[in-house]
Formats: structure tokens, sequence, C-alpha cells
């Protein structure tokens, strides 16, 4: 085995140790075995005796990892944790994991060229299934936040969970999302690059002419993750589920508006729908009007908002098969 193998070995095991350490009590870890390496996750137990019902906790988008927390942004939220305690702490078992190329999983991301957004749709299916198989658990529920929404949505629906909750999920189309994200900040030409390269994308069809300044967005090793994440309309699978359905949205998320969740009301009609006035999109109490919201997301400090548990909670129990 080569240095470089045995060092990333070395500080897989050490990262792996840190968080088992940090862990709190009635925590274990798991691992998901993959073609590439194996996916890394903490299963939360609620304390007592007995068998109990199992939820799986997806996390959103970009490299955030099981806790909630994002590599690109300065300190911790810690919103999945705590999201994770609450539920013990309400009678359910949990499981968070880091997602491929994230954390402790970093050694299962492939490389680029091979990534699909059905990796991660896969891995969530098998973690369903791995729970499911667990004789300690009655049940097994889905939470997606953010991304995380729509890989927990074609996850459960693959898999067969017990219930579905979007916690900050989109409902428009991935092409719909990046052209919101993108307008007005490139100058004409490129603006009209970026439509001719979506349009094609959402076609099936990959681009071969991409302007350098878009490189970022669209370069060549990255457009067959795209292709695969660009088939799925979230409202369109969202009507789909055959199993309850609760969709959360804070009025405060400065990346997902309430109009999304509306939007996700509207495909699912018997969807549970529970919009909370000043929560943002980590889940947290954030008034409108803060100076820097942005601040909350490196705030471990900030408690979960009081009225998210209680409407994810009351669901789940609801949901029981």
């Amino acid at each position: 085995m080569r240095f470089t193998q045995c060092w990333a070995m070395l500080m897989l095991a050490a990262a792996a140790a840190a968080h088992a350490m940090a862990a709190p009590a009635g925590e274990q870890a798991m691992t998901l075995e993959t073609a590439s390496s194996a996916v890394h996750g903490s299963l939360r137990l609620p304390a007592g005796e007995g068998k109990a019902p199992a939820v799986l906790i997806v996390a959103g988008s970009g490299p955030t990892d099981r806790d909630g927390n994002s590599a690109m942004l300065p300190g911790r939220n810690d919103s999945l944790r705590m999201l994770a305690d609450a539920l013990a702490q309400a009678g359910f078992a949990s499981l968070r994991y880091d997602k491929r190329g994230i954390g402790a999983s970093k050694a299962a991301m492939p490389d680029e060229a091979q990534l699909r957004f059905d990796t991660y749709v896969e891995d969530a299916a098998a973690w369903i299934a791995k729970l499911k198989a667990d004789p300690r658990f009655t049940s097994v529920a889905v939470i997606g936040h953010s991304e995380g929404a729509l890989i927990g949505m074609l996850a459960a629906e693959r898999a067969g969970a017990a219930a579905y909750v979007s916690l900050a999920g989109v409902a428009e189309s991935p092409g719909a999302v990046l052209r919101k994200q993108l307008a007005g900040k490139l100058p004409p030409p490129l603006a009209a690059d970026n439509e001719r390269i979506l349009a094609s994308l959402e076609q099936g069809k990959p681009v071969a002419e991409v302007p350098p300044a878009l490189m970022a967005f669209y370069r060549p090793s990255v457009q067959p993750y795209m292709l695969s994440w660009m088939k799925y309309v979230p409202t369109a699978r969202i009507a789909a589920l055959r199993m309850p359905v609760l969709i959360v949205q804070g009025t405060t998320d400065i990346q997902v508006g309430v109009e999304q969740a509306q939007a996700l009301k509207a495909a699912r009609p018997d969807a549970q729908l529970v919009i909370i006035a000043g929560m943002n999109h980590v889940l947290k109490a954030v008034a409108a009007d803060v100076p820097n919201p942005v601040a909350s997301y490196g705030d471990p400090s900030l408690p979960l908002h009081p009225q998210l548990m209680p409407a994810i909670v009351g669901f789940l129990k609801k949901s029981q098969p």
C-alpha cells in the first residue's frame, strides 16, 4: 500500500474517532458499503429498551456534513445533529450520514465525470433498506433538507419508506432553480449562452461549447451529473409518493421561499403544510430584519426553532403504520 493511501486511511480513521468522541450517549457509528468505499453515518438511539421507529435524515447540497454544517461556511450550526437529538427525546431513532466526498465519506466520491445525482439517491435508498432490515426498528421515515429533500423524496419512493418530510425543499425543476440563481448576474452574451446550455441539458443533450466564464457551472466533467439531476421535477415526484407527506418551510429562509412549499403542497394536496414564521434555512429562529442572516449558519448556540419539532414529531407519530 502506498504512503499516500496509508495517510488517507489514517486521516479517515482520525476523523471517525473524533466524531465518535464528540458523539452523545446513544449514538453509534454505522457504515454503508459501496463499490468505491464506505459511506459513514451516525445512528442516534432513543433512551430505553424495545423497538423504536427510525428516521433517515438526508443533508442538503454542497459540502454539507451529517450534522448540517458546510465546509464553505465558517463555524457550525449543528442543525441536523440537533434534529437527531430532538427525535431521540421524542422516542425516534435516526440515522444521518456524510454524503460521498464529505467528511468521513470523502473516499467514497467517484471521479467527477462518473458521479450521478442518482448515486446519492441510491445511497439514501440503501440506508432505508438497511434500517428496514434492522429488527430494532418498527418503521422507517425520511426527512430531507434542502437538496436532500429531493434525494430523500426519490429514495423514500424507491425503498418504500413509511412517511416523508420535506424541510426547505424546492418545488421547481433544477433548470428553473439555476435560472433564478443566475438571473441578473451575467452580462447579456453570457446570459444567452447560459440559456442555450440549460435548454440543451434539460433536453438530455450534453453541450460541447461552453464559454470559459461558465465552465465552473457546466464543465464537461460535471454535465453527466447535471443531466441525471435535471430529469427530476420535485412537484412531479412528490405527487407520486404513496405515503404520508409533511412539507415544512420557514419564512426567513433566504435560500428557499415559501412559494416553493406552497407549490409542493399544490402538487400533493393531501400533504400537511407547515409554514413557520421566523425560521431560516438552517432551521433556527432568525428575524427577517437581522443585519447578517448568514451569521446564524455558524452559530451552534442557536437552538432549533421551537415550532419545528412539535410539527415533525406530531406528523411522524400520526404516520406510524
